[in-house]
């Protein structure tokens, strides 16, 4: 991979901002310093910045020559309310919190591209830069949006980028269609009536009906959905009793899960399956349920012609390494909200081996530093292209 001589001479700046991001990482709506860091590069890089949308979101505009076509470039800014424990000399200095799932890379190299876009001035037309906040299941891209962000900066097309573990660092997949899954949330409490455990006859037991519909949840995908069609349905809570009363029947259980689909009509179908699962189950023990099915993120789905755009400057920028077919994955990600607006592509960039088995979401996962290039390299060609002179 040729890279540009004004990315290469900036990779000591930017590999040192990674590792400054690293050290100080914030939860969402929390992210004042990330974006106090963010919107004072990209004035002194010479872009228009918006700093309040989403609280701590912040977009640069660069617009160059008389073009018409705009496109927005999109980086999540958040960590993650866990340890680090791999030791490291830019390790989290703020407990329980760490970049775990590699944002302080994404908001470096899209400062990166910033600068050598504001720098070069290669392209005619206008690029809204979006460092977003609270991309890690807190709404940070739908509340961008509810607060106006394309109607302040209308995007003709709307790109993310999000490092993979597992790829080269001169990899990329670009594919059209279904990216990430739906991530939706059901909580379902059944209401029976507590007795004494030796005495179960006198009330009704909740416990007993929690786990026939534990054990029935997953007829739903193997019986219920197409099998060509992906889903998931998992319970992740479950709450009852109290473990220093191991003679009480409670009056109630709480459980609750995660849901993902890839289309509309499975989503639909998830959200249906799970609460006639849980009614039918009070029904046949003769108690009550209270079941809610919140809709959290749409799945990310690529439009066709957005992933044209990416997978030619992709090629121009790592040749050969570019994956068409790539698995989708089962998590979830907010830029859904942006490909709502928008014709969307969500493109998936090498990180290099798993070290020591760090996926995202690991205490000891760290972003490469190898990939920035790569990822600066692959923003500015998108823009060049995209908005050629």
């Amino acid at each position: 991979m040729s890279l540009p001589d004004e990315i290469a001479q900036d990779l000591p700046f930017l590999t040192s901002l990674r590792h400054n991001l690293h050290a100080y990482p914030e939860l969402g709506f929390e992210e004042e310093r990330t974006s106090g860091i963010v919107a004072t590069l990209l004035e002194e890089a010479g872009l228009t910045v918006h700093r309040g949308l989403g609280k701590t979101g912040v977009v640069g505009t660069l617009q160059v020559g008389n073009g018409t076509r705009r496109i927005g470039l999109r980086a999540d800014m958040d960590a993650l309310a866990m340890p680090e424990k791999a030791n490291r000399p830019y390790k989290s200095t703020i407990p329980g919190k760490m970049h775990a799932c590699g944002h302080d890379g994404h908001t470096t190299m899209l400062i990166g591209a910033a600068r050598h876009l504001a720098a070069k001035h290669g392209f005619s037309g206008t690029v809204h830069f979006i460092f977003q906040p609270a991309e890690e299941g807190r709404g940070g891209a739908q509340r961008m949006v509810e607060e106006g962000l394309f109607d302040l900066f209308p995007c003709d097309a709307v790109y993310g980028l999000h490092n993979m573990p597992g790829l080269a660092v001169d990899e990329m997949a670009v594919v059209e269609g279904p990216q990430l899954a739906s991530s939706d949330s059901w909580r379902i409490t059944f209401r029976g009536t507590g007795t004494h455990g030796a005495k179960p006859h006198l009330g009704k037991d909740p416990i007993t009906a929690a786990a026939t519909f534990l054990s029935s949840l997953q007829t739903i995908v193997g019986r219920v959905v197409d099998p060509l069609q992906p889903a998931v349905v998992s319970a992740c809570s479950l709450q009852a009793g109290d473990p220093q009363a191991l003679n009480v029947i409670p009056d109630t259980v709480d459980i609750g899960g995660t849901a993902r689909a890839y289309t509309p009509k499975v989503r639909d179908q998830l959200e249906e399956e799970i609460g006639r699962l849980a009614h039918g189950t009070a029904a046949m023990f003769g108690i009550a349920v209270d079941y809610r099915f919140e809709r959290r993120i749409p799945p990310v789905v690529n439009d066709a012609d957005a992933t044209g755009r990416a997978l030619k400057a992709a090629t121009t920028v790592f040749g050969e390494n570019v994956l068409t077919r790539f698995p989708p994955s089962t998590a979830g990600d907010d830029f859904a909200f942006f490909g709502q607006k928008a014709p969307g592509c969500y493109v998936w960039l090498g990180n290099g081996p798993a070290v020591d088995g760090a996926l995202h979401h690991n205490t000891a996962y760290d972003f490469n530093d190898d990939a920035i290039a790569s990822g600066v390299a692959f923003w500015t060609t998108l823009v060049e292209q995209e908005l050629g002179e």
